[in-house]
């Protein structure tokens, strides 16, 4: 009679067991750092001139990555990902798909070393039940005593480990107490598992609900410990635990390109097409040899790696020569469609938030490509001021449109990636660029701003004094100055550049209200006119903004690069009581751009 205690016990046990392989993997992906991701970018784009040699190379990365993160779907999902933000092409992804069930393999051998008997110690300390408590000791103490974020991320991952070893022992061993080979009820529901249809939907179903085929063949293998799993059965389950891995990656691509959603495909042909040649050569020889007792012979932990093992290599050799079929396959079904996309911003995909240090370089990335549009875009405008151009105006208008369009999506990517476990530096990083963007995207709404006037004064013949306009030229090198200078020291990391961002755009604001007072007694003299006053004004206003947002900039990158910061202490002590180097900066240029009587002007 089976007991509600012993029914808690199996449950606790599989609870404990899809929680620390779930866990364990997002640990092992999160000690990566995205080290794994840019493995799998890295070894994949280089183009080979046979594609079998491509799809070999990528079984071996697949294989890998999945035997480390401990999780096919994970780098599954990860492929999916590449191949949506268009790092990784369709027929490249498949051999990593491949590789992918060849790496899961992995656990299911150190969860079989739990059957290892009674013998010498040497076999002893293999024994999960054995080295699982030194395993998780010593993850605690990482965890407890160590001030080092990677050591704790170590000592998670450890405890984790040894929790899925707790559960998949704490089954074993109440599987073992129920004596199930005993109980007419459960030996039916396993003879009934005998029939293939039956067994692969019943693995299938299950391993889609937990999402882990692991995890499922492990609680096959723990439930072997009753007596209860045979050839007859375990074949067609762990065969239909390998299409219900399949469900991660098709919910994954809700959304994605028609590529990525071809990959999750090729991932499900790849492993039904498996299920039905082994199905089908399997109980062939059986209905020929006729090999009953085998089909009822009871197996035990290794045995079902074994046939985990020999299934899944089986297949991936069967299928990788036919990669390109698959590819043909799963583009009929997913044929292809005009779509348009914003290919700077594919590179933020939802399936790296999980691997934070990967994902925070791809927003690095993609914050690049802003800042070199905010920097094309602020120069068109400065430059249209000098000869008006239409073409340059509806790109001036254009790049706008897209700095907003990054700033949305990578100001909510941030966010969403803010939210998982970060590092101090990735933190810092993140609350950088989360700065930096709207930065970028105000310099453009100046661009435009300037355009505005420049096609005012177009459109209503307005031209401006020659004194007005040898102001403006001085004011327009000066920006142009510390707009080469900020993003310099973005775009390299430069901290001494940076520090030179800040004294000019002290000169620069005291341009802008030396220039306002000198076009005021213009206006009162008769000089100027009101119209032209307001275009003036509305120039040096979006020249001085713009100074403003490279300050920002500068300032930002400073930050990162010290532990302990604030941005408003930083820059009232630059002004109430500036260094030296600040001193002879600001001497520096207010020497070069002082208004003199004979500068020559810009329009």
């Amino acid at each position: 009679m089976i007991s509600v205690s012993q029914i808690l016990r199996l449950i606790m046990g599989l609870v404990f067991t899809l929680f620390g392989m779930n866990q364990m993997s997002h640990g092992l992906e999160r000690l990566s750092g995205g080290t794994l991701e840019r493995v799998l970018e890295t070894a994949t784009s280089t183009k080979s001139k046979y594609p079998i040699i491509g799809r070999i190379k990528g079984m071996f990365v697949g294989c890998g990555i999945t035997a480390l993160v401990q999780s096919s779907a994970s780098t599954t999902v990860m492929t999916v990902g590449f191949v949506n933000s268009g790092m990784m092409k369709l027929e490249q992804a498949i051999g990593i798909i491949m590789g992918a069930n060849i790496g899961t393999t992995i656990t299911l051998w150190i969860l079989a070393l739990s059957g290892i008997g009674d013998g010498a110690w040497y076999l002893q300390i293999f024994k999960p039940a054995n080295f699982a408590p030194v395993i998780a000791l010593l993850g605690l103490v990482l965890l407890l005593f160590s001030k080092k974020t990677r050591r704790r991320d170590i000592g998670a991952t450890l405890v984790t480990f040894s929790i899925m070893l707790f559960g998949v022992l704490l089954m074993r061993e109440t599987c073992e107490s129920m004596h199930l080979e005993t109980n007419q009820a459960v030996i039916d529901v396993f003879a009934a598992l005998q029939n293939p249809f039956l067994g692969v939907i019943v693995g299938a179903a299950f391993t889609a609900l937990i999402q882990s085929s692991t995890a499922a063949v492990s609680i096959v293998q723990a439930l072997s410990a009753g007596g209860l799993i045979t050839y007859g059965s375990a074949i067609p389950i762990i065969i239909g635990t390998n299409i219900g891995t399949c469900v991660t990656a098709l919910i994954s691509c809700i959304g994605a390109s028609k590529n990525a959603k071809r990959t999750a495909v090729v991932h499900l042909y790849f492993n039904c097409i498996g299920c039905i040649v082994f199905l089908s050569l399997f109980y062939g020889l059986k209905a020929i040899f006729g090999f009953e007792s085998m089909m009822s012979m009871e197996l035990n932990a290794f045995n079902i790696a074994i046939i985990h093992t020999v299934f899944n290599v089986a297949g991936t050799m069967l299928l990788l020569p036919m990669g390109g079929w698959l590819a043909k396959l799963a583009r009929l079904t997913i044929p292809d469609k005009p779509e348009t996309r914003d290919v700077p911003t594919t590179l933020l995909d939802d399936r790296f938030l999980n691997t934070p240090g990967f994902a925070v370089e791809q927003c690095s990335t993609v914050t690049d490509k802003m800042a070199h549009v905010a920097k094309e875009t602020i120069f068109a405008a400065l430059t249209i001021l000098d000869k008006w151009d239409e073409g340059l105006a509806q790109t001036i208008v254009d790049n706008e449109e897209h700095l907003d369009r990054y700033e949305d999506k990578l100001g909510t990517y941030l966010v969403k990636l803010s939210e998982q476990s970060l590092n101090a530096a990735e933190s810092k990083r993140i609350n950088q660029l989360l700065h930096v963007i709207g930065d970028f995207e105000r310099i453009g709404d100046h661009a435009l701003n300037i355009l505005d006037s420049a096609r005012e004064m177009k459109e209503k013949n307005l031209s401006f004094s020659n004194d007005a306009r040898r102001e403006l030229n001085v004011m327009t090198s000066a920006l142009k100055e510390i707009l080469e200078l900020s993003f310099a020291s973005y775009f390299d990391n430069d901290i001494e550049t940076a520090g030179r961002v800040e004294p000019l755009e002290d000169v620069i604001d005291a341009l802008q209200l030396e220039l306002k007072s000198r076009h005021v007694n213009r206006l009162q003299k008769g000089e100027c006119t009101i119209q032209l006053g307001f275009v003036f004004n509305d120039l040096i206003s979006n020249f001085e903004r713009v100074s403003d947002h490279c300050s920002n900039i500068a300032v930002d990158l400073i930050e990162v690069t010290q532990s302990k910061f604030d941005t408003h202490k930083y820059l009232n002590a630059l002004k109430q009581a500036p260094t030296e180097r600040y001193s002879a900066y600001v001497a520096e240029y207010t020497e070069r751009f002082g208004l003199q009587k004979d500068e020559p002007t810009l329009f």
